[in-house]
């Protein structure tokens, strides 16, 4: 008897579990519990009476939601073997095609007009500025490639040691080229020229390109192993070139080699420029003709003249330099013709109230 009842509850729980798996997920989860028992009639043993049957049933049915339950029971005994399982009714909602899924055409075409309506300002722009960058494309072409705007001469200002036919043999640019080309690598190769020391390339309209040259203007010429052209800031700018006369008339200065602008360029500059501003110093009056200045390990500077030759050591640039040559003026005064002619040496720097001049043999 027991053992019935057990069954009877294990078979009411599994009946619980399998409508709740079942439910639909939409709807309100519902408990339902269902138990019956059927007891067939047995022969009492007694007497030999029979009892009579009995069906009991009881059923109990409860809501998620805590709302009333309904028991019904009768007084009867369940059957040992008797299993009744109740299900609800499964959601057999057949799925829809993939045809019905789909926009209508009515839905499709008036999206496709409000995409479009959407899009209007934007594609106006974007014809707009392709117009006007075809209207700059085409104007660009006619300027570049009309013969209106053709180059017709080349005209090459402030020339002096610069040939202007061997100059507009290496620009990029010639007659015929449109004036519109670009100037820039013109520039540069003006610029590369050895005796340019600025340039300026512009066009004139229509037809004109007009360069114009600052040169360097050569001070003195530098024995560095090879001679160069120095200008006054004592930077050397070209190799010289002693057959075309570009040194005629020009100092040398002797004493530094390629060594010292290789080591220190900016110390073998300032040197260069010192001795420099010291002969334009004593070119400055009436004196003899220097024809080289020589710079001694030590700065001092030593001015060689053409002729007569003499070798008038003036010391080191600087604040007293001016004294020197006016001490040297003083004792070139108080020589002769036939003194200054024999004279070979003048110390100037040993003291400040002395010169000594050296004279050569009779």
């Amino acid at each position: 008897m027991d053992r019935s009842r057990r069954q009877s509850r294990r078979d009411t729980r599994r009946a619980e579990r399998e409508a709740q798996r079942d439910a639909p997920p939409s709807r309100a989860r519902t408990t339902l519990r269902a138990e019956a028992t059927v007891r067939l009639p047995t022969r009492a043993a007694t007497s030999g009476g029979a009892s009579g049957s009995a069906i009991g049933v009881s059923a109990a049915v409860s809501g998620l939601s805590g709302g009333p339950s309904t028991v019904l029971s009768t007084g009867v005994t369940p059957p040992a073997a008797s299993r009744l399982t109740l299900r609800p009714a499964r959601n057999r909602r057949r799925a829809a095609s993939v045809w019905s899924r789909l926009p209508r055409p009515a839905a499709i075409a008036d999206a496709c007009g409000r995409a479009l309506r959407r899009s209007l300002p934007a594609a106006a722009a974007v014809a707009a500025l392709l117009a006007i960058g075809g209207a700059l494309g085409l104007g660009y072409r006619w300027l570049t490639r009309s013969p209106r705007f053709a180059i017709t001469q080349i005209v090459v200002q402030g020339a002096h040691h610069v040939d202007p036919d061997q100059l507009r043999a290496r620009l990029p640019i010639h007659a015929g080229d449109s004036v519109f080309v670009g100037l820039a690598d013109a520039a540069r190769v003006v610029r590369a020229h050895p005796w340019v020391a600025a340039a300026d390339v512009r066009r004139v309209l229509p037809h004109t390109i007009v360069i114009e040259l600052r040169e360097h203007a050569a001070a003195a010429v530098a024995d560095l192993g090879d001679l160069y052209l120095v200008d006054a800031a004592g930077l050397p700018f070209k190799r010289a070139a002693i057959d075309a006369g570009e040194a005629a008339g020009l100092p040398i200065l002797t004493g530094l080699g390629r060594a010292a602008f290789t080591t220190d360029p900016a110390a073998a500059a300032a040197t260069l420029r010192g001795a420099i501003a010291a002969l334009e110093r004593w070119r400055a009056a009436d004196r003899p003709a220097v024809g080289e200045v020589h710079v001694d390990p030590h700065g001092g500077l030593t001015l060689h003249t053409r002729a007569p030759a003499i070798a008038i050591q003036l010391g080191a640039p600087g604040p007293e330099l001016a004294g020197r040559i006016h001490r040297f003026d003083a004792a070139w005064a108080g020589l002769g013709d036939a003194e200054r002619a024999r004279a070979r040496a003048v110390h100037t720097a040993a003291r400040s109230d002395q010169v000594t001049v050296a004279f050569a043999h009779e």
